[in-house]
């Protein structure tokens, strides 16, 4: 007899590490099979390694960490299943070498997967592996995009309820690059909200008037999360002071009035979780609320 929980164990664990990227073996464990010994997992990838589906490469560093991602065979085969129709990963996602020199933010982003992944199951929300999806192109016009390192889908009530469906932007911040430069993805954001695209020789009528790029892919634009790592309380405290900075530029505080903004350290989003109030509303409110809620109004300034 066929063995179909393992043909559709491998199926996910090739489309995870496509979609993701990369994942070490106990975060790729994490999020397809956490009931069941991280040995099932280990044989999974060596029969998918086997196949030519994925490779591994090994980090130099305490405990030879292993950190798996798809071959372009594998790759390629994952894109044609319907789960992941419209998922283009780069042409670089099964090179070593770049797997290599992307591996430290990209383990961070299936960190920060994780920590969203695992409190979902938690409280009995609907959030599946392939819920999380990094780097979504966002076209802004003149050539340029926005492009989060990841889109997420949430929802809140258990299987078969009716819950509120949550969706955010989620900017993984490694403190590479400096606090105003962090600050300016606001901006960016904030294009992409008011972009409208010019077709050529088409003008807007009663009956299809102009509407945000943004719209054709969103009921509502997904709310922003900033992720801030790799620094200590005084630089976390730059950037989070950059962000606010930012949010009293002209024109930005309509925006941020229609889409929420939020930063947290990553040590406080794995240590209390993303429902705790661990987040900073973007403009300042003094408040610290959860990533699901918003600043109150009689509170802001």
């Amino acid at each position: 007899m066929t063995d179909v929980d393992a043909g559709s164990g491998d199926r996910l664990a090739l489309a995870v590490l496509t979609q993701y990227r990369m994942a070490t073996t106990e975060q790729l464990h994490r999020i397809i099979a956490p009931k069941v010994r991280i040995e099932q997992t280990r044989r999974r990838l060596a029969r998918l390694r086997a196949e030519g589906l994925v490779d591994r490469i090994t980090l130099p560093r305490a405990g030879r960490t292993r950190v798996w991602f798809p071959t372009a065979y594998g790759a390629q085969l994952a894109c044609e299943w319907p789960e992941m129709r419209g998922r283009r990963p780069s042409r670089t996602v099964s090179d070593p070498t770049a797997v290599r020199l992307k591996v430290s933010h990209t383990l961070t982003v299936t960190q920060t997967a994780l920590a969203f992944l695992e409190d979902a199951r938690r409280r009995g929300a609907v959030m599946e592996p392939l819920d999380w999806i990094p780097e979504v192109h966002h076209p802004i016009g003149n050539g340029e995009a926005v492009i989060p390192d990841a889109l997420m889908y949430y929802e809140h009530g258990g299987a078969g309820e009716h819950g509120a469906m949550m969706r955010a932007f989620l900017e993984v911040d490694r403190a590479t690059m400096g606090p105003e430069r962090l600050a300016a993805k606001l901006t960016t954001y904030q294009r992409y909200y008011r972009y409208v695209p010019v077709v050529p020789g088409r003008r807007p009528t009663i009956q299809e008037p102009v509407q945000e790029q943004w719209r054709q892919n969103y009921p509502l634009f997904p709310r922003i999360l900033f992720i801030l790592t790799n620094t200590g309380p005084t630089g976390i405290n730059n950037r989070i002071h950059a962000l606010h900075t930012q949010a009293e530029q002209p024109g930005m505080a309509s925006f941020l009035q229609q889409v929420p903004a939020l930063a947290a350290p990553l040590n406080d989003l794995l240590h209390h979780g993303p429902r705790a109030p661990i987040w900073h509303p973007i403009p300042d409110s003094g408040q610290r609320i959860p990533w699901t809620g918003t600043p109150k109004p009689e509170e802001t300034h």
